[in-house]
């Protein structure tokens, strides 16, 4: 069974919040919503949004890989919030 893709003011809502402070962040955050924003499901849509309550630099720091999410946050040590962020990790 497929997940139905989050329709486009759930969208525009989650581009708002994903609005970071380090411009590092918002082109990790850009590149994945131009990749994945017409696929992205609200199981991902919400663990993106799990992510987005990190700090800046929490969240820069799982992004470049200096650190695990266990070492930023146990509990986010989740399917869903794993796979979101390897997206997020994406290379051009």
């Amino acid at each position: 069974m497929t997940e139905a893709t989050i329709d486009e003011r759930a969208l525009s809502k989650l581009r708002w919040r994903c609005r970071r402070g380090l411009l590092e962040n918002d082109l990790f955050i850009e590149r994945f919503f131009l990749r994945h924003s017409n696929t992205l499901t609200q199981r991902q849509a919400d663990a993106l949004g799990v992510l987005m309550d990190l700090s800046d630099n929490d969240l820069l720091d799982l992004q470049l890989a200096r650190k695990s999410l266990t070492q930023v946050d146990a509990t986010l040590d989740r399917d869903d919030v794993r796979e979101v962020l390897q997206m997020l990790m994406e290379p051009l």
